[in-house]
């Protein structure tokens, strides 16, 4: 099977997301724009990594979907524990974080993205299959990439149950 480019990562978005001070009052805020209605999210995460260890444990996010056209808006709200969506919060304040893409093969995209210069920042598999990882793309722009497999029979992240593909 031929390997994929770095321009073929991207021909699926997924979502946008926001980081948010308050999730209520930002759920209120985008409905009010006619997005959603919002969902937590439903896919589990496990043994995440940070800066290439392992991450902290105390890290805790409130994260929403909801549709916002052809795609999904995410919404997360940083709780506890040192994570690239505080830190985020804390130097940018609210605002556009990443841009979300789904990927057949989630090592195969980070082998791809590494061969261009772009390091993982963030890595992290899916209970049931797939990962998803942070690239550290926000030097121009200011918006990190996230590309992400998703678990086999869950299509959207946040839960419906379809095909991946």
């Amino acid at each position: 099977m031929k390997k994929k480019n770095r321009g073929e990562l991207f021909s699926r978005p997924h979502h946008l997301a926001v980081i948010v001070k308050d999730m209520d009052e930002a759920i209120e805020y985008y409905q009010a724009l006619g997005m959603g209605p919002f969902e937590p999210v439903k896919v589990v995460h496990t043994d995440r990594m940070l800066y290439g260890k392992p991450a902290p444990s105390d890290i805790k996010l409130i994260a929403r979907g909801g549709q916002m056209g052809p795609i999904w808006l995410e919404l997360i709200q940083p709780v506890s524990g040192k994570y690239i969506h505080n830190e985020f919060l804390e130097r940018r304040g609210e605002g556009i974080n990443h841009m979300s893409f789904l990927v057949d093969d989630i090592e195969e995209a980070i082998s791809i993205m590494a061969e261009a210069g772009f390091e993982a920042i963030v890595y992290q598999k899916n209970v049931g299959g797939g990962g998803m990882a942070f690239f550290d793309t926000d030097k121009i722009g200011g918006v990190i990439i996230e590309l992400q497999e998703l678990p086999l029979g869950v299509d959207r992240y946040y839960g419906s149950t379809t095909s991946n593909k």
